[in-house]
């Protein structure tokens, strides 16, 4: 069941005409700066099926640049996120695609900066819930309804043993987990939702266990 109260069936307080093509844009757009840990300098959006052919009339495409700008589903300035971008100089391009994809309601966004870039494909399965299928060539499966963290480490024996122990530890619960990898002994992604917010110290002791290379950290 991927509803479990009455509030999910009618869909969150909101910005935009749909659930599904607005709130959920915003929220997949907004979880990817959550994830690239900054305002982005430039994205580009690849859209597919549903939200490919109806981008512009349902406001996907302002919700999820008014998500890069780190704005809540029922935030106002939604409605004005093209021109707050021009004005904070983001560049952005919406690409619509004809590719097939597992679910219609589905984005590829691309972002970045002078920096660092980061892609991340996200779908919006309903009720303004949110699903994240990959990032950065890892698949995954993130529902957005926990918090989470997310940790790239070397594919290493014991290294998912020491993350767990250091949640434990602070009697934090894991909800949910997931460990990918591109190749053996190669680099990994650990995708760990938790019952209770991991503090910034938290994070920093999981940063220095041994063969860890990035922790991040999204709220619910």
């Amino acid at each position: 069941m991927k509803f479990k109260s009455v509030f999910d069936i009618i869909g969150p307080v909101m910005i935009g005409p749909s659930s599904s093509h607005t709130a959920g844009a915003a929220r997949i757009g907004r979880i990817a700066r959550d994830l690239f840990g900054k305002q982005p300098k430039w994205a580009k959006i690849y859209l597919y099926g549903s939200f490919a052919e109806t981008y512009k009339g349902h406001g996907t495409d302002v919700a999820i640049i008014g998500g890069l700008l780190d704005y809540d589903t029922d935030d106002e300035r939604i409605r004005t996120a093209f021109e707050q971008a021009d004005a904070l100089g983001l560049s952005y391009e919406f690409i619509p695609e004809t590719a097939h994809t597992e679910h219609p309601n589905t984005a590829r966004i691309v972002i970045g900066d002078d920096e660092q870039e980061l892609s991340m494909v996200g779908i919006s399965i309903g009720g303004g819930k949110v699903e994240l299928v990959e990032l950065n060539g890892f698949p995954l499966r993130l529902s957005g309804g926990l918090s989470a963290i997310l940790v790239v480490h070397d594919d290493r024996s014991g290294c998912i043993a020491s993350v767990a122990k250091c949640l434990a530890d602070q009697q934090i619960n894991i909800g949910h987990m997931e460990v990918s990898r591109r190749e053996k002994g190669n680099m990994a992604l650990m995708v760990i939702e938790v019952d209770q917010v991991v503090g910034p110290e938290v994070l920093t002791e999981i940063a220095a266990l041994p063969h860890i290379t990035q922790v991040t950290r999204i709220a619910d």
